[in-house]
């Protein structure tokens, strides 16, 4: 089934020659995308198109890059794997490339303010635009957005939705974050 092509900006192109597959998650059905140079995207159950640029692909879950991400995430979800290890390919704006390699020395258990990341990346006023950036991110769970937080404390907006953030960190060992009704434990 190919996958919607969402609009673009001449900073934002599609990506080109993609591949997906689709796995089961405790979070949901996942689709998976990579194109030539390396895993592409991550995109949740009923996700916004336009949020991930990504031409219309094609079914292939014995792609190597598919196969390993699929291992990696089932490892991840299974609470044995801490940090994924795949070639990625970020396609966005430098801007957006850079809150997305900076959400990539988060680590497993902890999480960031946007405040955090924009002076991290060393634009201390940027915080609005690093939070644009973080929903943007097309690597969810991988580059981990889930790890973002809001400056109170509280869990702030996430593709996946809050349930899942919240689903995330919990199975990280965050316990202390919101733990909202109804949503599925870690």
């Amino acid at each position: 089934m190919p996958i919607p092509v969402g609009t673009s900006t001449p900073l934002e192109t599609p990506l080109t020659a993609c591949v997906h597959t689709t796995m089961p998650s405790p979070v949901g059905a996942l689709t998976l995308v990579a194109s030539e140079r390396g895993f592409a995207a991550v995109l949740w159950e009923g996700d916004d198109p336009l949020r991930v640029r990504v031409s219309t692909s094609r079914e292939d879950a014995g792609h190597p890059v598919l196969a390993e991400a699929q291992r990696q995430l089932t490892e991840y979800f299974a609470g044995r794997l801490r940090k994924f290890s795949l070639a990625l390919d970020f396609q966005g704006t430098p801007s957006q490339q850079q809150v997305w390699q900076a959400l990539l020395t988060i680590p497993f258990g902890e999480t960031r303010s946007y405040g955090q990341i924009a002076v991290q990346i060393g634009q201390p006023k940027a915080v609005r635009a690093v939070g644009a950036a973080n929903g943007k991110n097309p690597i969810s769970i991988i580059a981990p957005c889930h790890r973002v937080i809001g400056a109170s404390g509280k869990l702030t907006g996430f593709a996946g939705g809050l349930g899942t953030k919240s689903f995330l960190l919990r199975l990280e060992g965050r316990r202390d974050l919101l733990d909202l009704d109804g949503l599925p434990n870690a």
